[in-house]
């Protein structure tokens, strides 16, 4: 899909300098459609603009995924939510002292939305990370 985009091109290997992962604050952006069961499920045909903040003192039990594709494997997330959120893991790091600190708040999206599309929810995905001080994400695409 990527290599659809006119002008795209992969050139070199990106820098990007900064603190040890022991000082950064990180937040998990996930592309496994899940969100809180309190939460609007995802939208057909909306997927480029749909997302869900989850926050980040959430329980993993209180997630749920609403992924719209018949071809999408629910069995890991059924079996441990920490699979495609790994938000249990990640509190361990930062207890350890291997993260610096968890963001307040955490991003799900669907998997299935096309890339040109998602540049305005991914500019105010990137102003709410901000804004939260984030300075280093775990993707998990799913």
């Amino acid at each position: 899909m990527l290599e659809e985009i006119p002008g795209f091109g992969l050139h070199g290997r990106p820098w990007v300098a900064g603190p040890s992962l022991r000082q950064r604050r990180v937040a998990i952006v996930t592309t496994s459609g899940i969100h809180r069961a309190s939460d609007a499920p995802y939208a057909d045909g909306a997927a480029a603009n749909d997302y869900r903040v989850i926050p980040g003192d959430v329980s993993a039990d209180e997630l749920v995924m609403s992924h719209l594709s018949s071809n999408f494997d629910r069995t890991g997330f059924q079996q441990d939510t920490n699979v495609v959120f790994p938000i249990d893991r990640m509190r361990e790091l930062a207890a350890e002292g291997i993260i610096g600190s968890l963001a307040d708040f955490h991003y799900a999206v669907m998997g299935a939305a096309r890339v040109p599309g998602l540049e305005p929810t991914a500019r105010r995905m990137a102003g709410m990370l901000k804004r939260d001080a984030v300075d280093a994400v775990l993707l998990t695409p799913v």
